[in-house]
């Protein structure tokens, strides 16, 4: 039993590191689902133990946030940002940095998967649309939307999960985060800007394009629901239920229909969580991860200090992904301090940067972009993504070290 459970964990972290099962149109959440069924099939974990392992605030959280993003998705805000951004500079570097400022600031509340998934094939249309090489931007959409997303406990999955599980202040994680992501957003502009040169000199060629329609009535309410999120982060009621309980006044509408809002919720995603939350509680009930812990930890290995969560989440995250690799630390490391969450949440997901394989959102923007007529390739994110991914690491381990937040 104990042996079954060990290698199934083992094939489902490999699979999340190849992304796919070769030879077969098998996708991460289904290698996850896949090894969810042989360990309940097989008895080393029951259907009672993996509810139990299943972290529902962080599954309710992350459900809201989903609802709050369906909202916009359906007034057509996305549309429309995307539209005036694209248009509104005949400066392509005007261009990157608009696309950095709003990519950035919109995942830090929406999340950056859900701004990803809506922006890559309104940023493609617009571009093109200029006759401009859509890579350069691309790749500055995907980079912003992981560095931006690192300012707040809801800007991505990852985050959230670290933030349910320490139990952090909202607004003094932000504290911690903001110097850091700034810094991090100019990184990425810096970056893009030095190794896409020609593509950015470019000049523009617009070709009018139809015009976005907005539904203002709808994009208030959804402006109205973030502030009142914003309200309820500030009183003692769990982020949660505070999400759950805007996500249902959303839904009572009498324009937009429940089953297209329930229906934008990433239920992929959802499913991934679940199924990785109960394959890494039946491997850790093995004690061979306590073991293999105890040993490190008198080796002085433990990730609690920069010199060893740095390396540790860059390799992780560029491998299984940093959500399972979020995941695995969590489940095996719990109570950790809140200084080193904090800088799990930060470096975790500013590695994701740094290849196209290195966060979920980078593979939606490239999977996007390619339906939509604009292919990027993994040499393309790499000649920008690792330079801004280890100027924001390095930056961000000299922030946490200077403040006291994580030794050295």
């Amino acid at each position: 039993m104990t042996t079954l459970a060990v290698i199934v964990f083992i094939l489902v972290y490999v699979g999340m590191a190849l992304g796919r099962v070769p030879g077969l149109a098998v996708d991460r959440t289904g290698v996850a689902l896949l090894g969810l069924i042989v360990l309940l099939a097989s008895g080393d974990l029951t259907l009672d133990a993996a509810g139990r392992a299943v972290d529902m605030p962080t599954i309710a959280l992350l459900f809201a946030l989903m609802i709050l993003s369906a909202q916009f998705e359906q007034s057509g805000f996305y549309g429309f940002v995307a539209e005036r951004v694209t248009h509104a500079a005949r400066n392509p570097r005007t261009l990157l940095a608009l696309l950095i400022a709003v990519t950035g600031a919109l995942s830090a509340i929406l999340t950056n998967d859900v701004i990803a998934f809506a922006f890559t094939p309104l940023i493609c249309s617009g571009l093109l649309g200029q006759k401009l090489d859509p890579r350069p931007y691309l790749v500055a959409l995907a980079g912003a939307a992981n560095a931006g997303s690192a300012l707040t406990l809801i800007g991505n999955p990852q985050n959230i999960l670290i933030g349910q599980a320490g139990g952090l202040d909202f607004w003094r994680y932000i504290a911690i985060a903001a110097p850091p992501v700034i810094v991090s957003l100019a990184f990425v502009y810096g970056a893009v800007a030095l190794t896409w040169k020609s593509s950015l000199a470019a000049s523009s060629s617009d070709t009018p394009s139809a015009p976005v329609t907005l539904d203002r009535f709808q994009t208030a309410k959804g402006l109205i629901a973030i502030a009142a999120l914003i309200v309820l982060f500030l009183t003692p009621l769990p982020r949660e239920l505070g999400a759950l309980a805007v996500a249902g006044v959303l839904l009572l509408s009498r324009r937009l229909s429940s089953r297209e809002m329930i229906g934008a919720v990433d239920w992929h995603l959802l499913l991934l969580f679940t199924c990785l939350f109960g394959v890494t509680a039946a491997f850790a009930e093995t004690g061979l991860a306590q073991e293999g812990l105890q040993g490190l930890a008198e080796a002085g290995f433990l990730p609690q200090s920069l010199s060893v969560m740095l390396p540790v989440t860059l390799a992780s995250s560029n491998t299984i992904g940093n959500v399972p690799a979020v995941i695995l630390i969590l489940k095996l490391l719990p109570g950790l301090p809140d200084g080193v969450l904090s800088g799990l949440a930060l470096l975790s997901t500013f590695a994701g940067n740094l290849l196209l394989t290195g966060s979920l959102c980078n593979i939606i923007v490239a999977e996007r972009s390619q339906a939509s007529g604009a292919r990027l390739s993994f040499a393309d994110f790499a000649r920008s993504g690792i330079p801004m991914t280890l100027a924001s690491l390095l930056t961000a381990a000299l922030w946490l070290w200077v403040t006291g937040y994580m030794p050295l």
